[in-house]
């Protein structure tokens, strides 16, 4: 028996659907649940779905970055996040999604994909404690 991984799905999914659109599509769309359903696989579904929105987000330029703050972030602090996140992944769009987290003291850490960007108060104290206690 073969195994195919959720990312493998996922891709063969994107790929057969680039050249369709409507009432194709919808037909296309179709064929893939019943294939799914067929290979016992409807319980990956969320895992194949956020597999393909990746694959998609990737494609278009679009990267999705989380945002853990106290309190919600300032118009003018979203802008200038979302300048910066759009120059270092050289991404075409930003979706910014805030969530909070009342454990940080203070700052944000914000995560996109595997990496973490930690700009909290509580990991800067952290830094400064290992700074100051580092052998001279």
């Amino acid at each position: 028996m073969t195994v195919i991984s959720n990312n493998n799905i996922a891709h063969a999914i994107y790929s057969g659907s680039l050249d369709k659109t409507g009432h194709d599509l919808h037909l296309y769309l179709q064929k893939v649940v019943q294939f799914l359903a067929r290979r016992r696989l409807l319980l990956k579904s969320k895992e194949i779905l956020e597999s393909l929105s990746k694959i998609i987000n990737q494609k278009e330029g679009r990267i999705i970055a989380q945002i853990f703050s106290v309190e919600k972030l300032e118009h003018k602090t979203k802008t200038n996040l979302t300048h910066l996140l759009k120059k270092r992944y050289k991404a075409q769009e930003i979706i910014l999604e805030e969530k909070l987290n009342e454990k940080l003291l203070g700052g944000f850490r914000i995560e996109v994909g595997d990496e973490v960007i930690d700009l909290s108060v509580r990991n800067r104290i952290e830094k400064l404690k290992a700074y100051l206690i580092r052998p001279a």
